[in-house]
């Protein structure tokens, strides 16, 4: 990774945080740690192993319109971008097995936070971690959250040697875009779905 460490710290102390808690708990991990990590997880996926028992859901239980559209409309963009057909029975495997290597990253940030914080906070850490994400793009560098290393937060938790009590939040894997690969856009909603302008 190329970071400036003189700059990115201090830019990344400037994100928003309620009350200045900074409750985020980092940990990167590249090299040896991170290969002998993706191998078991990999072996995890490719064995049909659903995973250590989420601390969180990743989604309600019953997503209903129109974010359940928008939902199998990213998933069939991902399948295709991926070469994956959406009904090849093999297709969770697959899917879970890109993922847990990180597609090819070399580096993956993991982020914690500790057990005793609220919703306030984990959404201070969701800005922090975007904070962080475009300072990687500032940086010639690409990246992609991924929540599903929350499936493998026991292997995970081994590594980075986290206290107990910290609950792995996501993991943001890091890399260099792959030259000659088509770009997948994934699709927004119109903006007069989601933002309603009041006294313009």
């Amino acid at each position: 990774m190329s970071l400036d460490r003189k700059r990115a710290p201090a830019l990344v102390s400037e994100t928003a945080s309620s009350g200045n808690l900074q409750p985020w708990h980092l940990y990167v991990v590249t090299g040896e740690p991170l290969a002998e990590l993706k191998r078991r997880a990999t072996g995890g996926a490719l064995a049909g192993d659903t995973g250590d028992e989420r601390e969180y859901p990743m989604y309600p239980d019953k997503l209903t319109s129109p974010y359940l559209d928008r939902f199998s409309a990213a998933a069939a963009q991902r399948y295709e971008a991926l070469g994956i057909e959406r009904d090849d029975p093999a297709r969770p495997v697959k899917i879970a097995a890109l993922n847990s290597e990180a597609f090819g990253a070399p580096v993956v940030l993991f982020c914690y936070l500790d057990r005793t914080m609220g919703p306030g906070q984990w959404g201070d850490a969701g800005m922090y971690l975007q904070t962080v994400m475009l300072l990687l793009r500032a940086e010639g560098l690409h990246s992609c959250p991924q929540v599903m290393w929350t499936m493998y937060r026991k292997t995970v938790s081994r590594t980075v040697k986290a206290d107990d009590e910290l609950v792995l939040f996501c993991g943001i894997s890091v890399g260099w875009e792959k030259e000659g690969v088509p770009r997948l856009r994934t699709g927004r909603a119109d903006m007069a779905e989601t933002v309603t302008f009041i006294g313009v």
